[in-house]
């Protein structure tokens, strides 16, 4: 039987994010994520539920994490569910906690940067933020212009050969 363990929210930062390190030196970087549900009942009431979430992040995205974020920043998380067990000393029950591990934190918004910025543990995305690589990084068509210094670059114009009708 295959196995699958994989989550995706988006929602703002519940407090401002802790980073530590491994005795190795590795980096760790927890913070909590509040996801909000907004949904109608049967009577038509719109009500709103709010659920809570502890994250860890690791390496290169941890130390970006603590860099850019704080509390209230929106954010994607793209991870996996770990769940720590653990006997508890004052009653002697066992006890249990679901946290996700970040493999992926996507800053949605206006944040410090201006842009939306994703950091991951590995690859080209860790080492430099998709908002920050300078426009000569970017793949782009000989055609098409070159982005302003407000953003996006607007849609390449139509040739006459590229229209099919």
């Amino acid at each position: 039987m295959a196995n699958f363990n994989k989550v995706i929210l988006v929602g703002n930062l519940t407090r401002d994010p802790e980073r530590s390190y491994t005795p190795k030196g590795t980096a760790m970087t927890k913070f909590g994520l509040a996801v909000n549900r907004v949904y109608t009942t049967e009577t038509g009431e719109k009500k709103e539920e709010v659920s809570y979430f502890d994250i860890t992040t690791w390496g290169r995205s941890a130390e970006n994490c603590a860099q850019y974020l704080s509390k209230g920043r929106p954010v994607l998380v793209e991870g996996r569910l770990q769940q720590d067990r653990w006997d508890d000393k004052e009653s002697g029950q066992k006890r249990s906690k679901i946290h996700i591990i970040a493999e992926t934190v996507q800053f949605l918004g206006q944040g410090r940067g201006g842009q939306g910025q994703e950091f991951s543990e590995g690859g080209a995305e860790a080492s430099q933020p998709r908002a920050a690589r300078p426009a000569s990084a970017v793949p782009r068509s000989p055609a098409e212009p070159m982005p302003d210094a407000g953003g996006e670059a607007p849609p390449p114009a139509a040739e006459k050969d590229d229209i099919p009708f």
